[in-house]
Parts: C-alpha cells; sequence; structure tokens
C-alpha cells in the first residue's frame, strides 16, 4: 500500500468523483450550465462512485484498461438495466425533449426481453467511453507518472467510495424523477445481472493471467493489456482516429444494420487499441487520445442536441459553449501534465553529465 499523505491520495479521488458526472451528463449538451453544478453533486456518489471503484479495482488487481472497460460495461448494465431502468421502460423519455427517438428505439426491440438493443448500445457504450474511460484517462494524466497506475484509496477509502455509490443508485432507484415509477419484469431484471455478472467475470479472469505487467506505461512502452512487441506503438493521432470513428459512426446507421455496425466498430476499435498498447512506446499520451477522443466527439455535437427539458435558446448556446472550454481547458491542462511528467522522467533517468534525450 501507497505511503503518500492522505490529502494527496484523496485529490484525484475528488476529482474523478465530480468529473464521472460532468462527462456522463453535461459534456454531450444534456444541460444547461446553470443546472451542471447541482446535477454533478447530486449523481457524483452514482457515476463518481462506480468510475472510482472500477478504478480502483483494476489498479489493484491489475487488470489494465480492458478490465476497465469490461467493469465499465457492468456499470452501464447495472445503471440501465438495475438502477433507472431505462433500457427496459420504453416510455422513459417521453417527458423529455427526447421523445422522438422512441420510434427509433422500438424497431430494435430484442423478442422476449422487451428492451431496445439501439438503446442498450447507446446507453452502455456512453457509460463505458464517457462515464468511465475518460474520466479516469484524465485524472489519471493529470498525476505523476509514478502514480497514475496506484491505487488512491486504502481499505476504509474503498468503503466509503462502495457506501457512495450503492447510497446514490438507491436514491435514484427510489426517486420519482430516477426510475419514474417503472418496475422491470423478473425476467428482464434476471437478463441483467447475468449479463452483469458474465462481464465483471471476464474482467476479474484477467487478475488471474501470469504476472509481468508494467507498473507504468510511460516506463515500460507498454500497458497491462500484455508483453511489449518489437513494433513501435502509433502516433496519438491514430487512437484519436479510431475511436473517433467507432464513436460518431455508430450512431450513424438505423435500425438492426446500425446495431451490427456500431458493434463490429467497438470490436475492431478495442481490438486495435489492445494490440497498439503491446507495442513498444506506449504512454500515457496513447492513453489519454484514446480517452479524449470521446469527450471532443460529444462536445463537439453538443450543439446539435436538445436538453432534456425545455430551455431557451440562449441557455442552450451559453451551456454548449461553457462545455466546449471546460474540454479544452481539461484537455489542454491534461496534454501539458503528461508532456511535463515524461521531460522529468527523462531527466531523471539521464546519466549524470548528460542531457535527457529529446522527447519521441
Amino acid at each position: 500500500m501507497t505511503t503518500e499523505p492522505i490529502r494527496r491520495r484523496l485529490l484525484p479521488a475528488v476529482a474523478l468523483l465530480l468529473l464521472a458526472p460532468w462527462t456522463a451528463e453535461c459534456v454531450w449538451g444534456g444541460f444547461t450550465l446553470a443546472g451542471m453544478p447541482f446535477l454533478v453533486l447530486l449523481l457524483a456518489p452514482m457515476y463518481g462512485g462506480a468510475a472510482l471503484l472500477i478504478r480502483e479495482t483494476a489498479r489493484r488487481l491489475g487488470l489494465g484498461w480492458p478490465g476497465i472497460v469490461l467493469l465499465a460495461a457492468a456499470f452501464g448494465v447495472v445503471q440501465a438495466g438495475l438502477v433507472d431502468q431505462s433500457l427496459f421502460n420504453p416510455a422513459y423519455l417521453d417527458d423529455t425533449q427526447f421523445a422522438g427517438t422512441r420510434a427509433a428505439a422500438e424497431a430494435t426491440l430484442v423478442p422476449g426481453l422487451g428492451f431496445s438493443a439501439r438503446q442498450a448500445v447507446d446507453y452502455v457504450g456512453n457509460h463505458v467511453a464517457l462515464t468511465v474511460c475518460a474520466s479516469i484517462a484524465l485524472v489519471e494524466s493529470y498525476l505523476g507518472t509514478g502514480r497514475r497506475t496506484r491505487p488512491w484509496l486504502g481499505r476504509p477509502g474503498l468503503a466509503v467510495a462502495a457506501l457512495l455509490w450503492l447510497g446514490g443508485s438507491l436514491l435514484v432507484f427510489a426517486d420519482d424523477g430516477g426510475r419514474k415509477g417503472f418496475l422491470a419484469s423478473p425476467a428482464q431484471l434476471g437478463f441483467a445481472v447475468g449479463v452483469v455478472l458474465t462481464l465483471v467475470t471476464a474482467a476479474l479472469w484477467r487478475a488471474r493471467r501470469p504476472a509481468g505487467r508494467s507498473a507504468d506505461p510511460d516506463a515500460a512502452g507498454r500497458d497491462a493489456a500484455g508483453p511489449a512487441v518489437a513494433r513501435r506503438a502509433p502516433w496519438p493521432l491514430w487512437p484519436v482516429l479510431v475511436v473517433l470513428v467507432a464513436y460518431v459512426g455508430a450512431g450513424t446507421v438505423p435500425g438492426w444494420p446500425g446495431v451490427g455496425l456500431a458493434l463490429v466498430l467497438a470490436a475492431s476499435t478495442a481490438v486495435l487499441l489492445t494490440r497498439w498498447s503491446r507495442r513498444a512506446g506506449w504512454g500515457q499520451r496513447h492513453v489519454l487520445a484514446a480517452g479524449s477522443a470521446s469527450v471532443l466527439a460529444a462536445a463537439a455535437g453538443a450543439y446539435d442536441v436538445p436538453t432534456y427539458s425545455p430551455s431557451s435558446p440562449t441557455a442552450d448556446l451559453v451551456g454548449d459553449v461553457a462545455v466546449s472550454v471546460i474540454v479544452v481547458l481539461l484537455l489542454g491542462g491534461a496534454w501539458w501534465r503528461v508532456r511535463r511528467a515524461a521531460r522529468d522522467r527523462r531527466r531523471a533517468a539521464a546519466p549524470a553529465g548528460h542531457p535527457a534525450s529529446p522527447p519521441a
């Protein structure tokens, strides 16, 4: 267990608690600027608590980013299938400005289970990309090289995070505006639980794989996906482009063909990023590039997306511009911190009397 001062360890944990609900619900334009602070505080226990538990579990067990993605998908199913049950409630968005999406969603109903495959892909995919992966990649990028893959919390901290997540989830489940009085059938709930257990089992299976993982991707040129190979990792722009294509392309085709396309794009992205992460030179720049791509796409699309509740055009525009500014500041600061950490590492590794090598 790390001996860092508790304040130094709690700061990134608190940052993740607050950032996860913002990337989950605000970055894509769902709320006005005035509504964002209250929303972030209200949803921080549920979204932030989940992101923190996923991050701590993955870092303690050495699951790497594949494990984080699988646990994030499990959280997405818990959230949409068991907590607010929006996955099984066809009327969930009827009292919002997204009521018009119901017809498109019902075009991909899964027989016998009564949920939309289109909505399942969207709900779970956004939780993976925005709620969990983007927020963790951003917060870790602000840390020094040696702290990015270290646990932040001890057992008491983990217990508090678990209680926050559980309490926040129960609050949404019980609230009229959360579950909206709907209760899924036993078959639907059983299906959701089965999917969650499968995803969690697949994630934890990685903890049984042989040791030899890198403590830090920047230091060893590989992530926890496996040993580094001879070929060099691509320029960080390539992970950005791959994730952008998957994120934007997933929603371009309606109906069942669109669901198939979204799954193919997601699988292809996972395979490419996993293979690239095993190459020499893969580091936090690549992780941040992949994690920030979905945030950039969501922020850019916010200008075409209505808020949940009706608001004035001025309020909509102010909120969208605020999102753009926040995203630019967050990503700009993260990139600066990553470059600075890499420079400091090179200086520390350079022999006495010799200048550090220039950046790659």
